[in-house]
């Protein structure tokens, strides 16, 4: 007798999306569209537990939500629907997969211990009732545990890291869907809609970028298709330029597919002209190297999103200074380009890499307040932050991490100097210092009287002082 098959039941796959907002070069959406004749369903969770973390900013979750609602778009443009729900990811994920009778749950991994800790639990419990779970590498161009040493054994060091990870072969980036079978409904479905700002108990008063999976491709193809790209080696140590590609927002929220990302370095390196040039892409490279070391220690040693990794720097005697810590917060240190820097965090939810390099070695080095406050108000200020490359970029600042080199101090007066010449950075976010002469500006020690009449502070502390304190409590824990 010859099989009814409009009265089957519908294979059904969920694609459980969490820091990966886009349809293109997706690894999991390719693997349910090779499945023939399936229905697909995306899904978002919004999990308490995250949102009501002292991790997380209002403008990192309207980020988010923008490029949620752009995915949502998507889905429906290729036939399929997202789907956003609310609560705790095994008891949605479990309650969503009964109500629709999904087959099977895809998702792409991340690296974070928490995340790992949740991914495993909602595969248990989902394999336990039946359906098949699968998760695909996406977060980098190689799983974390891909590159180790020749004894088997995990990367501390970035230089023989970065030689392993640029040999081997990267691969190509996924076909972006066409078309996707949706369920015809989702009448059993406890789906909510897309939530506001204010629904998730959130704000901001930040400028925040422009979200969403198209403005993603559009820096990409606008960084890697003109000389930003060729540029790259010179270009980015002036925050007051252009010279990168804006990309880290993105990178975070997964709008962009990191094997894209690499194949447009390969296009680019095409039109090199000159050494130079391909110095640049490999620069570039190497910062794309860079974000996959960090997310391979913190793979390795999950330890690191509480501590030091240094076991001197876990007996380090940091100072318990509110004035201080919230005079950086503020931007009001009297350091024209750390507070420069600290206000375009605070309005625009991004700051430019050597800035957050200088921002953090004076609050360790100069203020000697723990890096662990930082990095926490970097993450609830930040539209990018990432906890493995946030985290290993206050270890690495705090003398803390895994440098070979740790002691390492900048100082706020000669990095101004050198990377703001003409003082444009600074006089962009302090615009009432304008009127001081470019010596005044870039001094480090701005007459009181000039600090005075435009309501700016003189220097909180003096670098030369406090460097030499930092020095001494190094070599006592030691």
């Amino acid at each position: 007798m010859p099989v009814n098959n409009s009265d089957r039941a519908p294979d059904v796959t969920i694609v459980w999306h969490r820091r990966d907002l886009r349809i293109d070069d997706n690894p999991a959406l390719e693997a349910v569209s090779q499945i023939a004749d399936g229905c697909v369903v995306g899904a978002f969770i919004f999990d308490p537990a995250i949102l009501k973390s002292d991790m997380v900013g209002g403008g990192m979750v309207d980020f988010m939500l923008g490029c949620l609602q752009e995915l949502e778009q998507s889905y429906a443009a290729i036939g399929s629907k997202l789907l956003f729900l609310y609560g705790e990811p095994v008891e949605r994920l479990l309650h969503l997969s009964q109500a629709l009778g999904a087959n099977r749950v895809f998702f792409n991994q991340d690296v974070e211990p928490l995340a790992i800790a949740r991914d495993n639990a909602v595969k248990a419990a989902l394999q336990a009732n039946g359906i098949e779970v699968r998760g695909f590498i996406d977060i980098g161009l190689h799983a974390p545990d891909a590159i180790a040493t020749q004894a088997h054994e995990p990367y501390k060091v970035y230089t023989p890291f970065w030689r392993n990870w640029i040999d081997k072969p990267k691969p190509a980036p996924c076909d972006r869907p066409q078309k996707l079978l949706g369920l015809p409904n989702y009448d059993k479905v406890a789906a909510i809609s897309l939530p506001s700002l204010k629904d998730l108990e959130f704000s901001h008063a930040q400028a925040i970028a422009k979200s969403g999976e198209a403005e993603a491709l559009r820096l990409l193809e606008a960084f890697c298709d003109s000389n930003g790209i060729l540029r790259y080696k010179e270009g980015r140590d002036f925050p007051a330029e252009p010279g990168t590609s804006m990309l880290s927002p993105h990178l975070r929220f997964g709008t962009v597919g990191i094997r894209r990302v690499w194949a447009a370095t390969v296009t680019a390196s095409d039109r090199v002209r000159s050494n130079e040039e391909q110095i640049g892409i490999q620069t570039w490279r190497q910062e794309l190297a860079w974000r996959e070391f960090y997310q391979h220690v913190l793979f390795y040693f999950p330890q690191l999103a509480d501590t030091a990794y240094r076991p001197k720097m876990q007996r380090f005697e940091w100072d318990e200074n509110p004035t201080y810590f919230e005079a950086w917060c503020e931007g009001r240190t009297g350091y024209p380009m750390v507070d420069a820097a600290m206000r375009q965090l605070n309005q625009t939810g991004w700051m430019h890499n050597r800035c957050r390099m200088i921002v953090a070695s004076f609050l360790t080095k100069d203020l000697l307040i723990n890096w662990q406050q930082g990095e926490r108000y970097f993450m609830q200020k930040l539209i990018d932050g990432d906890l493995a490359a946030n985290n290993g970029g206050w270890q690495w600042s705090a003398s803390s991490g895994m440098d070979p080199k740790p002691m390492r101090i900048f100082s706020p007066i000669a990095q101004a100097r050198k990377y703001d010449p003409e003082g444009e950075y600074i006089l962009q976010w302090l615009p009432e210092l304008r009127g001081l002469t470019q010596a005044e500006l870039l001094s480090g020690n701005i007459p009181p009287h000039q600090c005075k009449k435009r309501n700016y502070p003189t220097p909180i502390v003096d670098h030369n002082i406090q460097q030499k304190k930092f020095k001494e409590r190094y070599q006592e824990c030691t």
